[in-house]
């Protein structure tokens, strides 16, 4: 049993096992960098309509 382990682990990292982590992680990092965005310009519409809302809400002079 030793031995199966010490093969399994000394072995060198298999190539495209490598090649899928580093696409892997790249596609993390772009994902990470459009949620961001996204976030970003959700907020930026969020001001948009809550300064709407808060001209919407403005009193209009009463006529006498």
């Amino acid at each position: 049993m030793a031995k199966a382990l010490y093969g399994h682990v000394g072995s060198l990292p298999d190539r495209r096992l490598l090649d899928e982590v580093t696409k892997l992680r790249a596609t993390v990092h772009a994902l990470e960098f459009e949620m961001t965005r996204l976030r970003a310009e959700n907020d930026r519409l969020a001001a948009a309509v809550s300064t709407e809302e808060e001209l919407l809400r403005l009193s209009e002079p009463v006529m006498a």
